[in-house]
Parts: C-alpha cells; sequence; structure tokens
C-alpha cells in the first residue's frame, strides 16, 4: 500500500493520520509506504527558479536557503520579529510558484475556478491533473513511488478543504497512468462527507474505497486480513521526512482519544454526525509517548485531542513524559487550582489552548458550552500564575449573540489581556444538518454539494458582516487585544505558538 498525506496544509509537523494507519499495518506485518506529498510539495514550490522582478520576491529569492535554515532553529525561537519576516518571505515563494492558476500559501489552497465543496469541480480537478500548480512535482513523485512500490492500493488522508482539490488531482494523475491500482480517501472531511444526510458518492466511478472514521480496519480488511484486529497501534513515522518541516523543532503529534469527552456543544458537528469518544487508556498513551520520544527526539508534543481530559492531565503529572507539550483542555475546575497548574508546569506543559468562545454568560449558557465564566477568570490567572501559556479562541455571530453580548467578550479579553498569551478570533458557521439547525431560519449551503455550512438569518440581525465590522473597527483596535494578536505567529498560528511562550 502507500499512504499519501496531499497538499495544502501547514507544513510543520508529521501528519498523524497516515502515521496512524502506517502502524497498524505494520503491526500485522503489512509493508507499506508513506509519502508527506505536503511538505514535499510546499518545499519544492519554494525552491522552484523564479525569475523574480519585484523587489520582495527577489528577496525572498536570494534568502531562501538561509531563512528554511533560520525556520529549523532553535535560534527562531528568540527573535519573534525575525521569524515572522522569515514566513512572510517564504509564503511569497509559495505564492508566486502557484500563480496565476491557483492562491495557494503556506496554509491553505484555492484553484481559480474550482471549488472543493463542489463535487463536479472535483472530478474536473481529477479530469484535468496538468491544470494543478503542483503537478510537475507530485506526477513524477507518484511515478517514482508506484515504480519503486508497486502498491495494488494508494490511500489519500483527506481531512480538511485545503487539500481537497489537490487530492483529486492526484488521483486523476494516478487513475489515468494506472488504471488498475485501487485508490482510497479518507479523513476527517470524507467522514463529514459521508454522514451528510442523504449522502450519495459523486466519485464512485472515480475513487473505489470512500473510508468514513477510522480506515485501520478497513485498510486491514483490503489487505486480505479476514479478521483484522483493530487494537490501538503505535503511530509509525519512520517514513516521514522529520528534518524537513518548518518548524523550530521537531514536533510530535499524537492522538490520545478520537470524539470528544463533552460532546455537548450546540451546532457541534461531531455530535451531529454521532462521533462516539474513544480515549486510548492513560496508561498506553504514556507508554506510546515514552517510545515515540525515544525514536524521534522531538522538541515538542503536540497532543491533537478535541479536550485533553483530566484524566489524561493527571497522568502525566504523575509520569511527564520527558519533552514539552501542549494541547486543547476544557475550562474545568481543576485547571483553577494553581498547584495542579503548577505541576501541569512541572511535567511539561508549555501552552494550554482554550475554549472559552465567549465573554457572555448567557450566550455560553445557550449554546451549551458548560462552562463558567467565574471558572474561566480563575483559570487564566493560575495558569499564568504556573507560567502556561494560554491561546484563548472567541467565536463571535452564534445565534445566542448580538453587538451588547460581543462587547461583553471585549470587556472580558481586556480585562484578562496580562493572563492570555494569544488569540484565535472565529465567526460562527451554521452547519448544514444537525438539531440546532433544523430549528434555524436556513439559507442555501455556501458554494455546493459537498459543503458543510449554510447560511442562516440571524435571530437578532446579528449577521456575517456586522460581526466582521465589529471585529476589524472595534474588537482588534483595543489596545490590550491588538497587542496580543501581535504575538500570534503568521500561518502557523498555535502550532507556532509553544515554541514562542517563553517570551
Amino acid at each position: 500500500m502507500l499512504l499519501i498525506h496531499p497538499p495544502v496544509l501547514k507544513p510543520c509537523e508529521p501528519p498523524p493520520g497516515v502515521a496512524r494507519l502506517a502502524g497498524a499495518l505494520k503491526r500485522h506485518g503489512i509493508r507499506c509506504a508513506v509519502m508527506d506529498l505536503n511538505v514535499e510539495s510546499i518545499l519544492a514550490s519554494i525552491q522552484r527558479p523564479s525569475n523574480a522582478r519585484d523587489k520582495w520576491t527577489a528577496r525572498a529569492v536570494r534568502n531562501r536557503d538561509a531563512n528554511l535554515r533560520f525556520m529549523r532553529s532553535r535560534e527562531c525561537r528568540l527573535n519573534l520579529d525575525r521569524y515572522k519576516r522569515t514566513v512572510m518571505d517564504l509564503n511569497r515563494l509559495v505564492e508566486t510558484a502557484a500563480a496565476p492558476v491557483a492562491r495557494a500559501n503556506l496554509s491553505n489552497f484555492q484553484q481559480e475556478g474550482l471549488s472543493p465543496v463542489c463535487s463536479d469541480d472535483l472530478l474536473e480537478a481529477a479530469q484535468s491533473p496538468e491544470r494543478n500548480p503542483f503537478y510537475p512535482y507530485f506526477s513524477r513523485r507518484l511515478s517514482d513511488a508506484v515504480e519503486a512500490n508497486g502498491p495494488f492500493l494508494v490511500g489519500f488522508s483527506l481531512n480538511f478543504l485545503s487539500q481537497a482539490l489537490c487530492t483529486f488531482a492526484m488521483i486523476g494523475f494516478l487513475r489515468k497512468r494506472w488504471p488498475e491500482i485501487k485508490l482510497a480517501i479518507g479523513g476527517g472531511l470524507v467522514t463529514s462527507w459521508a454522514r451528510k444526510p442523504g449522502w450519495r458518492n459523486p466519485f464512485a466511478g472515480l475513487v473505489d474505497h470512500l473510508v468514513a472514521g477510522p480506515g485501520e480496519s478497513v485498510l486491514l480488511s483490503l489487505a486480505g486480513m479476514e479478521k483484522p484486529d483493530d487494537r490501538h497501534s503505535l503511530p509509525d513515522f519512520g517514513h516521514l521526512p522529520l528534518g524537513d518541516y518548518l518548524s523550530p523543532g521537531t514536533v510530535l503529534p499524537y492522538s490520545a482519544s478520537s470524539g470528544c469527552y463533552w460532546s455537548k456543544c450546540s451546532f457541534c458537528p461531531e455530535r451531529a454526525e454521532n462521533t462516539p469518544y474513544v480515549p486510548v487508556p492513560p496508561g498506553r498513551v504514556l507508554d506510546d509517548l515514552q517510545s515515540l520520544v525515544g525514536v524521534m527526539q522531538p522538541d515538542l508534543i503536540h497532543l491533537l485531542d478535541n479536550a485533553v481530559s483530566p484524566d489524561l492531565m493527571q497522568a502525566i503529572v504523575r509520569r511527564p513524559p520527558g519533552t514539552p507539550w501542549y494541547g486543547f483542555a476544557r475550562i474545568t475546575e481543576h485547571l483553577a487550582d494553581i498547584d495542579f497548574c503548577r505541576a501541569l508546569k512541572k511535567s511539561g506543559c508549555v501552552l494550554l489552548k482554550l475554549g472559552i468562545e465567549s465573554g457572555d454568560q448567557e450566550v455560553i449558557d445557550r449554546e451549551r458550552k458548560g462552562i463558567h465564566l467565574e471558572t474561566a477568570s480563575r483559570v487564566l490567572r493560575s495558569l499564568h500564575a504556573a507560567g502556561v501559556s494560554t491561546y484563548v479562541y472567541l467565536l463571535f455571530g452564534t445565534p445566542s449573540e448580538n453587538l451588547h453580548r460581543a462587547r461583553r467578550t471585549l470587556e472580558f479579553t481586556v480585562r484578562h489581556s496580562a493572563e492570555i498569551g494569544f488569540l484565535n478570533l472565529a465567526i460562527f458557521n451554521l452547519p448544514v444538518y444537525g438539531p440546532e439547525t433544523d430549528r434555524m431560519d436556513t439559507l442555501l449551503p455556501y458554494e455546493g454539494d459537498l459543503s458543510l455550512y449554510t447560511g442562516f438569518k440571524h435571530p437578532e440581525g446579528w449577521d456575517r458582516s456586522a460581526v466582521r465590522r465589529f471585529l476589524d473597527k472595534e474588537f482588534k483596535r483595543h489596545p490590550a487585544v491588538a497587542g496580543i494578536l501581535r504575538n500570534d505567529p503568521p500561518f502557523f498560528t498555535s502550532n507556532h505558538a509553544p515554541f514562542f511562550c517563553s517570551r
């Protein structure tokens, strides 16, 4: 088998999905090859010869080798301003390499005339793969990989819309060149598509296997195992180019669970998709981390869970992994305990991502977030006092919010500005299906038949344009907020924030 992580996503850490699948296949003695065509394609764009005429691009070309070295150095963590200039120069090379047929950067991809949420457009991307700006690179690499490995199946891990058009361009290339090879796609985005009510697979004539949910047992069955063992396997990162990622240190991504242990929030896609919460036992998590740290020698562990459970945090406190770590956590009483926060810090926790969402308790209650702002205040104070940085997520434009309540979020943020390290400001998207969506006055889906979101008439007239005006004209312009936003690493955002916490 040949497993592929397609572009475009932030090229800052090895992809956990294909590593997990490779680990399951390896445990059962099934040979596979893994390719991270995301980082490879982006690096190929950066290294592409350029006849730059403008000063910015010419500077980026002149400094690219030095910039690549700097991005992968520990020195990078000590100079945020130089880091930002470096990222923008590298991104400039990705942009110019894709123009004019596509708009690509270090974290996104859009191709002229094609939409990733329209099945006809994805089929068109497969029909004309040579239109994709990465085609000169991926056509050669896929050809070499097929010739070297002779796979009977090629699988793509498709998790985000920014990967969709490139994924289908690669599928189209393989289908034309090697029609006998079986093709499969799985991953988070594919799972969301397949679980939409009334789903009909528009890719049946192109893709042989569309996998919803965990892919381990499916791949094992396709490899000929009659009773596949779908127990947890140690991820295998051995096939991946760990030294190529654009990060000031090697990152080990690890999922200790699937689903969310809270799973009660309104408009939650995973709840609408009936995704169960399946944790890996904490002892097994720590055994895995010990094994992976011993092999990879990472500078940072990224826990990928929707929310790291209190049980796992307590297990990490008792048995630290020996490497700095960060992840997403819910606002709970145990994080308001200063002694526990100090223990987290001692265990290696450098940053926690917190979904506070709103500074208005009524909004939080209506959206069933299950947190209290008074507790959130104590959590921010305790983590700050313990030396654990925070990356706070705020969500604007929910059906329960209006301008008055949004201003309360601004007040809350300003009040805690000294305790917040980084901010993520998002505008609410209404899922196209779910129990709460049925009660909304919805409009047509945003773009196409594969869209996971739909427009709606806000109950209080607090529409997206009004939300954007508030964020741009009022929220972001407050001096306390502007100071926090300047901390955010461009393009890489929360993935690189832990490297700058000590600042």
